[in-house]
């Protein structure tokens, strides 16, 4: 708790020194969110007392912080108790439940809130792609604010009703470098990016625990999806990132520097957890499900101690960071060498969000039985199965189910290793699908005889047509089926 103190009073007493500067407090000085913003100028805080408002609030470009009373002392009780809720707006297609889209600089700081029902907001794209519906809990553009210690939960971006998609669940940013920093993102919805989307823009995204989103069915990405750089480069370091209902990263177009984080997801997934469609992200130091190429990486269970993702003290992420001072974590003063709770070991720097100087501790979020997520039918993993009927005579189906939005193809090959056919070559959203193969039809200007043969399954990330397509298979499976006449 001490730990939270350091991070936070500083900047509020150096605000609170300003000429002028005032703290607004909700209800008691204005009714509502929003008409504390209009009522604050450049330098002021907007302090919002316990209570859940139903508002869809705006920055209106003012360099202010919106804060709960979680800044005063720390206290975790404070961000579960005040609570933006957007799911009454006055305008259907502006949904999402905090908008920062005026050009707002690292000085407008949303902080100690739990941000929920948000359904996001119709938003033309900046690069000439169209109309999206983007950011069901916060919608950032052209902006660089600070957003930290708050809960985004039980937000969604999925209605595609005159948009080409949606995505940005928790939280979509684009053409800024905001900071990203302790918060919680868990249980959105979007078609893409259901967690986090970054698109055209830098960012920091450090110390945060992205788990339990869902979908991914357009574009790809659980928790985190990203797009072409921005001016600055996107850091995503001590990141717990586990538990996403499809890939945990999915990186469509661009570089970045991903270091010190937890990748991972539930048993018996063992899908690929971090997907490249086009660019190249350096990974280091990191604990990927499946494994990943970089110095310092490692593929061991990251061994959680509690629904916080706090680590066991036998974790293999415990200093298993990288050793740079820099990203050592937060000594404990009363034990010298030691790291400050929530992280663990020495001070070498912890995988994951309980890791490194910005480490803090985060409120429990224990779900509730309601948490609407509309995709209990979306895959787990990527999967090719056994044809059935086989033996078979003259057709036989070939079922399938892809983890995220991909190209797949499937080709039937002969004992020689010969193509006979190719049955599926497309890009599919996230499903289960099925396609039949009859040996009665002319293939090639044959007939197939009697014998054993081979179907093959490639996954790729798709390219839209878009981009040149990676290289990089997904997921590969081959199964072999007889053919008796």
């Amino acid at each position: 708790m001490l730990k939270s103190i350091k991070i936070i009073l500083p900047f509020f007493l150096v605000m609170a020194a300003a000429s002028f500067a005032r703290i607004i407090k909700v209800p008691a000085d204005q009714p509502t969110i929003q008409s504390g913003i209009n009522a604050a100028e450049n330098g002021d805080t907007v302090l919002v007392y316990p209570g859940t408002y139903f508002e869809n609030v705006n920055f209106h470009a003012k360099r202010i912080v919106i804060t709960s009373r979680f800044y005063e002392s720390g206290d975790l009780s404070f961000i579960q108790s005040t609570i933006i809720n957007g799911s009454r707006p006055v305008n259907p297609d502006t949904s999402s439940c905090v908008l920062i889209i005026s050009g707002e600089d690292s000085t407008a700081v949303l902080q100690g809130f739990t941000i929920t029902g948000g359904k996001g907001t119709k938003w033309r794209d900046e690069h000439g792609a169209g109309l999206y519906r983007e950011g069901g809990g916060i919608l950032i553009a052209k902006s660089s604010p600070t957003v930290r210690f708050n809960v985004i939960m039980n937000n969604e971006a999925a209605n595609t009703s005159g948009v080409t998609s949606a995505g940005g669940g928790g939280i979509r940013a684009g053409d800024g470098n905001p900071k990203i920093l302790n918060n919680i993102v868990t249980s959105n919805i979007g078609r893409y990016g259901a967690g986090i989307v970054l698109n055209f823009t830098g960012a920091v995204v450090r110390n945060n625990i992205i788990t339990k989103n869902s979908g991914g069915q357009d574009y790809g990405g659980g928790a985190l999806w990203m797009n072409h750089d921005g001016a600055s480069q996107k850091i995503i370091e001590n990141n717990t990132i586990t538990a996403n209902k499809v890939v945990g990263i999915y990186v469509y177009q661009g570089s970045s520097i991903i270091k010190n984080c937890i990748i991972w997801a539930d048993p018996p997934t063992s899908a690929v957890q971090i997907v490249v469609r086009t660019g190249g992200p350096t990974v280091s130091y990191s604990n990927v499900l499946g494994g990943y190429s970089g110095t310092g990486n490692i593929f061991s269970d990251p061994q959680f101690a509690d629904s916080t993702l706090t680590l066991k003290d036998k974790s293999p992420c415990i200093d298993a960071g990288d050793k740079s001072i820099e990203y050592n974590d937060v000594e404990n003063s009363l034990s010298t060498g030691n790291a400050l709770f929530p992280s663990r070991g020495s001070l070498s720097n912890d995988m994951g969000a309980y890791g490194g100087p910005g480490a803090a501790k985060l409120p429990n979020f224990n779900l509730p039985t309601s948490v609407r997520l509309n995709v209990s039918s979306l895959p787990a993993e990527y999967r090719l199965y056994q044809n059935y009927p086989n033996p078979f005579n003259p057709s036989t189906a070939i079922s399938y189910q892809l983890l995220a939005f991909s190209h797949v193809t499937i080709k039937v090959y002969n004992l020689l290793g010969s193509e006979i056919t190719t049955l599926v070559n497309e890009d599919k959203p996230a499903g289960k699908y099925s396609v039949q193969f009859n040996s009665q039809q002319t293939i090639n200007c044959r007939q197939l005889s009697s014998g054993v043969y081979f179907y093959s399954m490639q996954v790729r990330a798709s390219n839209t047509g878009k981009q040149p397509q990676s290289s990089s298979a997904v997921f590969v499976e081959t199964k072999k089926f007889i053919l008796l006449k």
